[in-house]
């Protein structure tokens, strides 16, 4: 593929399109909205892989938009926990390509402990490891935007976790 064809541009402007989505989703307080802007983030990260071809990264991204929908749903259950670990292993040992793809699947492993077992700075303490390992694998991808979209999701929800600390330690006053 040429390194700045029409598949190339389609990535880097559906990367761009996830990153707005997730900076707005990291920047809330609210699991709730943090879960829906993700759910939409993810579809583009899906296209957006499957466009760079990195297919190990396009499945588990697809599966987060299910995992996001049973979360909201299931919260804290370990069986629909362990069939999204489950699904997870199963697309990547079907689309495997080689270590590459160990930081796409590390992620997905991750943000599926997280938002089901966990909640406010826990679980976002492991979503900002899986964004790390999904800077990772949109490096190893080529794509410009979507390193760009997980670092700063990183960053976003480094500084929402502050904010959240900050904010439990403020007296509340009526």
């Amino acid at each position: 593929m040429d390194e700045f064809g029409l598949r190339w541009l389609l990535g880097q402007g559906v990367s761009l399109v996830a990153l707005v989505l997730c900076l707005v989703a990291f920047a809330s307080k609210r699991d709730d909205r943090l879960f829906v802007l993700l759910l939409f983030a993810n579809i583009a990260f899906a296209a957006q892989f499957a466009l760079f071809e990195s297919w190990v990264a396009a499945g588990i991204s697809a599966l987060i938009v299910l995992r996001i929908a049973l979360v909201r749903r299931f919260r804290r259950n370990r069986a629909p926990m362990l069939g999204m670990l489950l699904a997870t292993l199963v697309v990547a040992a079907l689309t495997w390509s080689g270590p590459q793809d160990i930081p796409a699947l590390a992620a997905g492993l991750l943000g599926t402990y997280g938002m089901f077992m966990l909640s406010g700075i826990p679980m976002r303490v492991t979503l900002a490891a899986a964004a790390l390992c999904w800077v990772a694998s949109n490096v190893l991808a080529g794509s410009i935007g979507g390193t760009i979209a997980e670092s700063l999701i990183f960053l976003t929800n480094v500084i929402t976790m502050l904010r959240l600390r900050r904010d439990a330690r403020l007296p509340y006053t009526v």
